[in-house]
């Protein structure tokens, strides 16, 4: 029986069931309600936008967009997007998907983090940081109306959630914190990750090998 949230149809293809109970079984119930939510929210802006998406391939990439910081990836030294994006492509690529279709869930993970540029790539790839600033920063919250906030937060609920993404956060990536060199994350390891120190991108390049 399909579902609806908010009047947002889940797929339930064979690989839509396959990634979601991946996900749920390696994520836990924050990231997986954080990732589920991330696909309905960028979907409803999707729709008001009138952009036309694949909702299989948008679902799949919002549901491993973090994966990274699952305890699967706790020994990873690249950043923790590039895991998620890894894991997707792979698995979609396991199931048959064209190499562009891999491609184009490997960019939209890779690039959640990035502001700004993913606006100007693909549908699939825009919509996954649509959804991720909905959940997570409340941007384009007035894009949804309050009906289907609240139809979405009762299929996956939020219980300290603004707490408790933050410590998800620091968690999967205090150990490898070169990684937040250049992107939002390193704004969460100056707050909660003792000891932490930015790397400073005019410092790098006045210290580099170069003369002048």
């Amino acid at each position: 029986m399909t579902t609806r949230i908010a009047d947002i149809e889940i797929p339930d293809s064979a690989l839509a069931k396959e990634a979601t109970e991946l996900v749920r079984d390696t994520a836990g119930a924050l990231l997986y309600d954080h990732s589920r939510r991330v696909y309905l929210f960028g979907a409803l802006r999707g729709r008001r936008r009138g952009l036309d998406f694949d909702p299989e391939l948008l679902y799949v990439a919002a549901l491993f967009h973090d994966l990274g910081l699952t305890q699967k990836y706790a020994t990873s030294e690249q950043r923790f997007e590039i895991d998620g994006a890894d894991a997707a492509r792979d698995f979609l690529l396991r199931h048959g998907l064209t190499s562009e279709r891999a491609r184009t869930a490997w960019t939209a993970i890779a690039l959640h983090t990035t502001p700004e540029i993913p606006y100007h790539m693909e549908p699939e790839v825009a919509l996954v940081t649509a959804g991720v600033e909905v959940d997570v920063l409340g941007l384009g919250f007035d894009e949804t109306t309050q009906e289907q906030r609240d139809a979405i937060v009762a299929a996956h609920p939020r219980p300290d959630f603004k707490r408790r993404i933050l410590a998800a956060f620091t968690e999967g990536i205090a150990h490898r914190p070169d990684t937040a060199f250049g992107n939002v994350k390193a704004d969460v390891l100056a707050h909660f990750s003792p000891g932490f120190v930015r790397t400073d991108f005019v410092t790098v390049i006045e210290n580099s090998e170069w003369s002048q």
